[in-house]
């Protein structure tokens, strides 16, 4: 377990204010000056000591992203945005940082800012978070008052204006250049890469993007050094991360922990136990909703951290671990989740926005006994036809639960359906939406 003088978040609870006076005496604002001290480069390469990964759920190394950063200003300004909008299903740890812990995400803002050579910062919120934007914007005019952002920001000579941009929570909005065009007034969609943020990114200048939490670690790793980040965790899996626990536990909690804690610690140890005890487990989503879930026997001996997971045939992601046991109907359960992506997709790419629909009417299907068999096969099938065919990763993250579905589950599918033999005797599914396919298939 993470030992106490380790915990970069003291206050991740809310048991003291979020705001500066007591901030200060959580260790925040501490000798901001000297750590700008360093210069940009050195700030970059204290990062890249660290081993710091994205917390947003790709997992990127930050130090490497901020060196993509062009190291002259030309005649396009720098931008740094941050990306609050926090969609995911099963995921609630950057709201927690904005309302109870917002000036580690200011001076993180400060010096991420420096290091990329960007006068102005955007903090971008999902319209839900209005409270908790409030909140972060009354500690932003406090560090205004206080001399610590705006100009000759912390008596360090550099300028920098952060300003709050609300969405209207559109899970699209996650992916960064959708996130992009949402700032610039535009519909949310993503963006096609190359040319990449880092280049041309908010109004056609280069930009970098990180996730709240991410940001919110960078003033304590340069405080204490990235040597000191690194020893957590395990190589190239370093440091702490906030897990979010929800579902069939008994203490719903956010906690942050070392990376590579085991799962079962994690669950057992923080979160109070499965509802009905170890035994009733059946399985757990590890890094919110778009990650593939991991079944019970596999859950025993698992560590979270970004490459175990991906041996697993799953992924960190959020961290949102969403623990489901014996008591729910594991296929409505996904059947559920591809809904809310068939809702979200933002349409521009085809795959996308027909086989998502196909996916939740499949599954709604096979939750009701009402499928054929050979939609078992076609639903994969279309899983694949969506992976790796779209603008962003918005169409993997509808099309990885599926699989994990049917990489885990596909016994209970077939119990339950017990096939349907109207396709093999001529007669219409009335279900099959995509009846000439199998038509042709047949033939």
């Amino acid at each position: 377990m993470l030992k106490d003088k380790d915990r970069i978040f003291t206050n991740l609870y809310g048991w003291s204010s979020p705001y500066l006076k007591y901030a200060k005496k959580r260790g925040d604002w501490i000798k901001t000056k000297n750590i700008l001290k360093k210069g940009h480069e050195k700030i970059i390469d204290e990062m890249k000591k660290s081993g710091l990964r994205g917390r947003g759920g790709a997992g990127f190394p930050t130090g490497l992203k901020w060196s993509f950063a062009p190291k002259e200003v030309g005649s396009r300004p720098h931008y740094l945005v941050i990306n609050g909008d926090e969609s995911e299903p099963g995921t609630c740890k950057d709201r927690d940082i904005l309302r109870f812990e917002p000036h580690k995400l200011i001076e993180g803002c400060l010096i991420a800012s420096y290091a990329i050579q960007a006068h102005v910062c955007y903090i971008y919120i999902r319209g839900e978070y209005f409270v908790d934007g409030q909140k972060l914007q009354a500690a932003i005019d406090e560090a205004y008052e206080k001399k610590l952002i705006g100009k000759n920001a912390a008596g360090t000579g550099w300028d920098l204006d952060i300003y709050i941009h609300y969405g209207a929570g559109a899970y699209i909005c996650g992916e960064e250049t959708a996130l992009l065009e949402s700032i610039e007034g535009n519909k949310g969609q993503p963006r096609l890469k190359p040319p990449f943020p880092a280049l041309v990114g908010l109004y056609g200048c280069p930009t970098i993007i990180n996730n709240v939490e991410t940001i919110a670690v960078v003033p304590t790793i340069l405080r204490r050094g990235g040597k000191w980040f690194a020893s957590l965790g395990r190589e190239k899996n370093t440091g702490t991360k906030i897990f979010c626990i929800s579902g069939n536990v008994n203490n719903p909690c956010n906690v942050e922990e070392e990376m590579n804690i085991p799962l079962k610690e994690l669950i057992e140890v923080h979160a109070g136990g499965v509802i009905g005890g170890w035994d009733n487990l059946q399985a757990v989503i590890p890094g919110g909703s778009s990650m593939p879930l991991i079944p019970k026997d596999k859950c025993e001996t698992l560590t979270m951290d970004f490459d175990s997971l991906v041996a697993e045939k799953s992924g960190l992601g959020t961290a949102g671990v969403v623990v489901i046991n014996k008591d729910q109907d594991i296929i409505k359960c996904m059947a559920r989740i591809a809904r809310f992506y068939k809702h979200e997709s933002c349409g521009q790419c085809t795959p996308c926005r027909e086989g998502s629909g196909w996916m939740w009417r499949m599954l709604e299907r096979m939750a009701k006994g009402e499928a054929s068999r050979e939609e078992v096969d076609m639903l994969m099938d279309v899983t694949k036809q969506i992976e790796g065919h779209t603008i962003c990763a918005f169409g993997e993250g509808s099309s990885w639960p599926v699989q994990g579905l049917l990489r885990h589950f596909k016994k209970e599918i077939e119990e339950r359906n017990n096939f349907n033999p109207l396709i093999n005797t001529g007669q219409k599914n009335p279900y099959l939406v995509d009846q000439h396919l199998l038509e042709k298939e047949n033939a």
